[in-house]
């Protein structure tokens, strides 16, 4: 508990969160310093050092360095801004009420930027407990069936007493090699998402070419189904992605697989990724029966209608949640809708440019 409270005063990297702290009030200094070459009276300084105060509240890791930054902004103020400058002087009339007002309204706001990132990680929290649930649902969803499946035909094949033909032994065979590569898939899936789980591991991202991990994508996916038509459409100069890209790789199997195991009527596949402003769009279109209404609007989520039957939609909790795990991990957006003329569009972005975060 000590160290808990510790950790929320000073922060888990305090030399950092100092130093930012007195970077900011010396650029708040600076700032005032010349801004006054071209106005006149003090009033700017005041803001600017609330403005630092709230900038060193936001950007650091504990309470402790607002707290800093407010009293040694105003005694700063007080020294190098009030007259006599370069000097401390608390005699002036009306001045100790200012100072002691400026000094609350800094303490304010710091503890209230404080709160907000408290509520925050709260949140986070929040989420990951919830995503941590419809894993756990989507695994039991998931598994049954494959398990069920290696069980059953592994039992034939144990008490087989001669009965069964060559072609029933190989297609038994078959089932569990089947059921077992699947759950191996599943495993694949499992630890992407623990990679990102813990909210002390941030995934690595550097510039990719989105051609390149589409094309990596595309080798898995024809080596487990060979004989699809898969359509790819990219830009015609290189596009470079900041992402991990095992991760995206991921993704698109999953994606790819999703369309090929549930399009039920599907013939043709397309994956097309464009640079639309900022962000880079990769999708997955086919031409088959679409997506049932009462799962589109949770299709990401890992838990499907209590209705649809674990052989109808085998795979697609586990596999469809890992994929919002690992895009919003990388500072995306993914989602679904059907087209006008048959079918399902599975999309999902990529920013251009790494976002800094605390």
């Amino acid at each position: 508990m000590r160290k808990l409270s510790l950790t929320k005063l000073v922060g888990e990297h305090p030399l950092r969160d100092l130093l930012l702290t007195l970077a900011l009030l010396g650029a708040a200094v600076g700032l005032c310093l010349l801004i006054r070459l071209r106005a006149d009276g003090n009033i700017y300084v005041f803001m600017m050092f609330v403005l630092a105060v709230l900038m060193a509240a936001r950007f650091t890791g504990g309470y402790l360095y607002g707290i800093l930054a407010s009293v040694a902004g105003m005694f700063l103020v007080n020294y190098v801004f009030i007259y006599p400058y370069m000097a401390f002087n608390f005699t002036i009339s009306g001045y100790p009420l200012t100072f002691v007002s400026l000094l609350a309204v800094s303490l304010t706001t710091s503890a209230m930027t404080s709160q907000v990132k408290e509520q925050e990680k709260v949140r986070s929290a929040a989420s990951r407990e919830r995503m941590r649930g419809d894993l756990l649902r989507a695994i039991s969803h998931d598994l049954r069936t494959p398990l069920t499946g290696i069980l059953g035909a592994s039992s034939a094949l144990m008490e087989d007493a001669g009965q069964l033909d060559e072609a029933e032994r190989r297609a038994l065979a078959a089932g569990i090699q089947e059921d077992a590569q699947w759950l191996l898939r599943m495993v694949e899936n499992l630890l992407s998402i623990t990679r990102i789980g813990d909210r002390t591991t941030r995934i690595s991202k550097g510039p990719e070419p989105a051609e390149e991990v589409v094309g990596a994508a595309l080798s898995k996916i024809f080596k487990r189904y060979p004989g699809w038509d898969i359509q790819v459409s990219a830009p015609q100069t290189l596009l470079m992605v900041p992402m991990d890209a095992l991760l995206i790789q991921q993704v698109l199997i999953n994606l790819l697989e999703n369309a090929i195991r549930h399009g039920v009527t599907a013939r043709h596949i397309s994956l097309t990724v464009k640079h639309v402003q900022d962000q880079a769009l990769f999708l997955v279109e086919d031409d088959g029966r679409g997506i049932p209404p009462e799962t589109l609007s949770h299709l990401f989520e890992g838990a499907l209608p209590a209705d649809r039957s674990s052989d109808a939609t085998r795979g697609m909790g586990i596999g469809l949640s890992a994929c919002k795990a690992i895009i919003q991990a990388h500072g995306g957006r993914i989602w679904a809708a059907n087209r006008e003329e048959g079918g399902a569009a599975l999309y999902f972005t990529l920013p251009l440019e790494e976002e800094l975060h605390e």
